[in-house]
């Protein structure tokens, strides 16, 4: 089974038009507090012009309350919600109810990470473990140890839902993440120059993810 691969953090019509031009399967949004944060009225401006294709976007949120979500969902077309901050079993389930989308948690690894995912289980739809860094939810550009990956990929499994690893994932290093088969990898950082999102680094990582098809 191919690798899936989610594009993170595009802050931009640029960073947008690259991602949905990629081999990636997922975008990513982040509606958080993030130097990578959008607003709902620009990605509807950037819409209009850019088509999504069979691409899936992934609307990112911080403890968000339920409306909030709700409210974003109502004006955009995503596919997928991904809970990023310390929100509990029972608030994930209220979002799963109120918009009824796919709604993926994210893990901050440390040593309790699989039993945090077990208080998941028939709930979320997804995982993405990403690394504890700390005054930062995501997007740090740092990998934690990726010796613990199995972990992760055999507790979804038990839960039979996808799990995607995310932080410092990079061109430079991505075969050794690909060496452990995670379902997906989520790459934000990584994949941009400048700030920016880099068509070139996208293609060398999507040479690589090829290569372990």
């Amino acid at each position: 089974m191919p690798v899936r691969l989610k594009y993170c953090g595009n802050r931009s019509a640029s960073d947008l038009q690259k991602s949905l031009q990629s081999k990636a399967d997922y975008i990513g949004l982040i509606f958080a507090d993030s130097k990578r944060k959008v607003e709902v009225e620009a990605v509807k401006q950037w819409l209009q012009t850019i088509e999504l294709g069979n691409k899936q976007l992934v609307g990112v949120f911080v403890n968000a309350p339920t409306e909030l979500v709700v409210n974003v969902v109502s004006q955009l077309p995503l596919a997928v919600i991904q809970c990023h901050g310390h929100e509990t079993a029972a608030h994930v389930a209220a979002i799963k109810e109120a918009t009824g989308l796919v709604v993926w948690k994210a893990i901050h690894h440390d040593e309790d990470a699989v039993r945090k995912m077990q208080q998941y289980a028939g709930v979320a739809d997804g995982y993405v473990v990403d690394s504890r860094v700390s005054g930062a939810w995501g997007g740090t550009g740092v990998a934690f140890d990726w010796s613990n990956v199995p972990l992760y990929l055999e507790e979804a499994a038990r839960q039979a839902v996808p799990c995607f690893i995310a932080g410092g994932i990079t061109p430079e290093n991505v075969e050794r993440l690909l060496a452990y088969r995670p379902y997906g990898i989520d790459i934000s950082s990584g994949i941009e120059e400048n700030g920016e999102k880099s068509v070139e680094k996208m293609r060398e990582i999507e040479k690589k993810v090829a290569n372990y098809v």
